[in-house]
């Protein structure tokens, strides 16, 4: 049985880490959860999973915590209540807790990133779904990594693709698992993407988007920064940017690739010239589940793929002049060092004023690439993790007074002169 700590355990990763836990209850079980302000669903994990350690991230709702829980009648309260503590460093508690071997983490944005980074230095093993681990903070954890000897996971559903399709090469036969070592055989990835909102829309149309039109994934339901992200593609860039640091494979080899039906989601291409997919239907559940039971895979009962009922596969490149967010991103990636540490918060506040209506979905690229040019000058390459810190919060300060100067539509040049 492998024991599990869940970072995020109330939003969308942790709660299905824990439905995979309740319907394998033999082969996992919960040691410690963290959680946000969702007290009532906290309680109700509590009560099923009966945890040693919970940690809320605002300490100051220990005491309501702690008041629901004895609130519960006898036939409700776990016989073991479990250690309650709060705060950052409550968080990083449950991150290193001594019982678990796994550590999935649900955290999102940087807030996600201290907890992860004390879970590697405990030498946990961890199910990544926490992007600001290696996007941002990339040139602080690979040498992390590698002093504990922690292996990165990916539980995202296009880098679990990559890593399923890698065993039994030689990568995953030298346990290549988050090194940032160049990587045995593989000469190519093709990251797919479903194209998002616009993705049958013209490049000109997108004069007209509005926030409604932004927010209407044609494939299924997400939160909406991430369907903001998945329409500018931002989240494909981001993407790259974590399979370079995942794989070791250098950015002119990692593609991205509209495939619409989202059915394939990844694929790589060996040195021999195979080309190897792993395909399913969209379900965070199945790479959630290959990080908890890694190397081995579990009996479920799960919906089959059905190819024939699928019917056709489609793909075509993206339209650089549609996406370029994604041209953004390989850009930062390039750049290294703290680059892609502003490029990902100026993304990130980007998206928040937009989805205000503060500023037009066009303007996302255009101040997120003003962001990344004011930087270039105090670019460092090797920041440690202060350095990261601080760059994070820079570049969204930076965005936020560009759009409190009532700019919209606002020009490269008189963001990136500022």
């Amino acid at each position: 049985m492998k024991a599990i700590s869940v970072l995020g355990s109330t939003g969308s990763i942790g709660t299905q880490t824990l439905e995979i836990a309740e319907e394998f209850p033999e082969q996992f079980r919960v040691v410690a959860l963290t959680a946000g302000r969702n007290l009532e669903l906290l309680v109700k994990q509590i009560q099923r999973h009966t945890p040693e350690l919970v940690a809320v991230a605002d300490a100051d709702l220990l005491p309501e915590l702690q008041q629901r829980l004895k609130a519960l009648t006898a036939e409700q309260r776990p016989q073991q209540l479990p250690q309650l503590v709060g705060g950052p460093d409550g968080l990083n508690v449950a991150a290193s807790w001594d019982s678990a071997d796994l550590v999935v983490t649900g955290i999102v944005g940087c807030a996600g990133l201290l907890p992860t980074l004390a879970a590697v230095r405990a030498g946990k093993d961890l199910a990544l779904a926490n992007k600001e681990t290696l996007i941002a903070a990339a040139p602080v954890v690979l040498p992390e990594l590698k002093k504990s000897g922690s292996r990165l996971l990916p539980a995202d559903s296009e880098h679990s693709a990559i890593f399923q399709c890698l065993q039994g090469t030689p990568w995953a036969e030298n346990a290549r698992l988050s090194t940032g070592s160049p990587t045995p055989g593989l000469r190519r990835i093709q990251l797919t993407a479903s194209g998002g909102a616009f993705r049958d829309w013209d490049a000109a149309d997108l004069e007209n988007a509005t926030v409604a039109d932004a927010t209407s994934h044609p494939n299924w339901s997400m939160g909406r920064k991430i369907t903001v992200d998945s329409a500018s593609l931002m989240n494909k860039g981001l993407e790259v940017i974590e399979a370079h640091y995942l794989f070791g494979l250098d950015y002119d080899h990692i593609e991205i690739v509209i495939h619409p039906q989202s059915i394939i989601h990844s694929m790589i291409e060996l040195a021999d010239s195979s080309v190897l997919a792993q395909l399913g239907w969209p379900d965070m559940k199945l790479p959630i589940l290959y990080c908890l039971s890694w190397p081995e895979r579990l009996e479920t009962p799960w919906r089959r793929l059905n190819l024939m009922e699928v019917g056709q596969l489609s793909f075509s490149g993206p339209d650089p002049d549609k996406y370029p967010c994604m041209e953004l991103a390989y850009a930062a990636g390039r750049a290294g060092g703290t680059m892609p540490a502003v490029m990902n918060a100026a993304n990130e506040e980007a998206v928040a004023q937009f989805l205000e209506e503060r500023i037009h979905f066009l303007d996302i690229p255009e101040v997120i690439e003003a962001a990344c040019e004011r930087h270039k000058p105090d670019l460092m390459d090797h920041p440690q993790l202060e350095n990261v810190l601080q760059v994070d919060q820079w570049a969204r300060s930076a965005v936020r007074e560009q759009v409190n100067r009532g700019t919209s539509r606002v020009s490269v040049s008189a963001l990136a002169a500022a």
